[in-house]
């Protein structure tokens, strides 16, 4: 094991972004997000903000934001958001806050993507939501009228983004909106994100339960001057490099209090034997051999760390068992189907359940083209696998734009 730590400088969190970019945008006044991410996603919905009459300008990591108080322009053309979608769900309750006419829609993929849950609550709080082609899917025109108060009831959903942007929206509909989680509940770590990011930003909500919360109306978002961390999800591939090649890395702007759940991903490498250290406002991990036998993995309220830790078990000897996942079938790409093909395109033994996958690790990998399925976190897991086997290559490098523009140069610079 390399004895100097090397440091690694990742874009800021792609979930906070976003939540911070519609806050800032319903505000009035000026805000200023310092370390924001810029990136594909990022970029698409400053686009659809700027189309609804919200003005940003963009400089390095940081963007700055005229808030809208809570109004929008009405929109002639559809509004474009290509495979974001977060995005996706968070304009279409935004957008029914407005007047007039929105049609939202996106790329092939996006159009495979469900919002009908979404649909159905802001339905049920008076929104007009015509699902143009396929019901519960984009794209979908709304003539926005405002959204009333009301109990919203949400049962078994299958992404934890519906209530996110029923709750980003909340404080501007015209009475009182509790929402009640029913049944199973994914991705919960995402929605104590958007609770925090709503308070930041001056908005509270309270939790009458342990699945009801309640947005009292007449509350405003105040604009102001955020600070974003470095992105949890992007620093599991480099927490997974440390482990796989017994590297020291040091991630600054990170912290084991992060309100992003993939911080949870070092619980996971402390199982595995790694070491990790809080310093000066970072992350230090010491990888090391990593632990054998079987093990299981419940990976419910981390969903975008799965393909990192499934990458990362194909070189630990024993059987992995990944479950609670079955709703990334659902996400850019179906990352079970594309785990398991390209898993077994390098020689790793992987098979499908149906919520999650099986892994026996501990082989020899072999060379291979990986298939990306145009799905970021497909391609920088796998990148981790060429680490060790330069016969392994990643297709469509392209794709991590979506949420790690330098992720390249990075991984370069780290393996330098």
């Amino acid at each position: 094991m390399s004895g100097e730590t090397k440091r690694v400088n990742l874009p800021g969190s792609k979930s906070i972004t976003q939540r911070a970019l519609i806050a800032a945008a319903l505000a009035g006044g000026v805000s200023k997000l310092e370390g924001a991410l810029i990136s594909e996603d990022s970029l698409l919905l400053l686009a659809a903000l700027r189309t609804l009459g919200i003005a940003y300008q963009e400089e390095a990591a940081a963007i700055t934001i005229v808030g809208g108080g809570g109004r929008f322009c009405a929109v002639e053309h559809p509004i474009d958001l290509g495979n974001n979608g977060t995005a996706l769900r968070f304009l279409l309750s935004l957008t029914c806050l407005g007047e007039g006419n929105y049609t939202l829609d996106g790329n092939v993929r996006l159009r495979e993507r469900p919002v009908g849950a979404l649909v159905k609550a802001l339905r049920g709080l008076g929104a007009k939501i015509n699902c143009i082609k396929r019901e519960g899917y984009v794209p979908l025109n709304i003539t926005a009228t405002g959204i009333g108060g009301g109990l919203v009831r949400f049962s078994d959903v299958d992404s934890s983004q519906y209530i996110s942007s029923l709750l980003l929206s909340a404080p501007y509909a015209k009475g009182d909106i509790r929402i009640c989680l029913e049944g199973k509940t994914v991705s919960e770590p995402y929605i104590k994100m958007t609770v925090k990011v709503m308070s930041d930003f001056g908005v509270s909500v309270a939790r009458e339960a342990e699945n009801t919360f309640l947005v009292t109306k007449g509350q405003s978002y105040q604009s102001r001057e955020y600070s974003i961390e470095a992105d949890a999800s992007s620093a599991t591939y480099f927490f997974a490099l440390a482990m796989i090649c017994q590297q020291r890395l040091y991630i600054p702007r990170l912290s084991r209090q992060s309100i992003q759940g993939d911080i949870g991903f070092l619980d996971i490498a402390s199982s595995l034997g790694s070491e990790i250290i809080e310093k000066n406002g970072g992350i230090e991990i010491i990888g090391k051999p990593l632990r054998t036998g079987e093990m299981v993995f419940d990976m419910g309220g981390l969903p975008d760390a799965v393909p990192t830790l499934a990458v990362l078990c194909a070189f630990r000897r024993g059987r992995t068992i990944i479950k609670n996942v079955a709703h990334l079938r659902i996400k850019e790409s179906d990352r079970i189907y594309a785990l398991v093909s390209e898993l077994n395109k390098i020689g790793v033994p992987a098979q499908e359940r149906e919520d999650g996958l099986v892994i026996d690790g501990g082989g020899e990998l072999q060379g291979a083209a990986i298939e990306t399925y145009n799905d970021h976190r497909i391609a920088m897991s796998f990148a981790l696998a060429a680490q060790k086997n330069p016969q392994i290559t990643i297709t469509d490098k392209e794709c991590v734009n979506k949420s790690f523009p330098t992720f390249w140069e990075v991984l370069e610079q780290v393996c330098a």
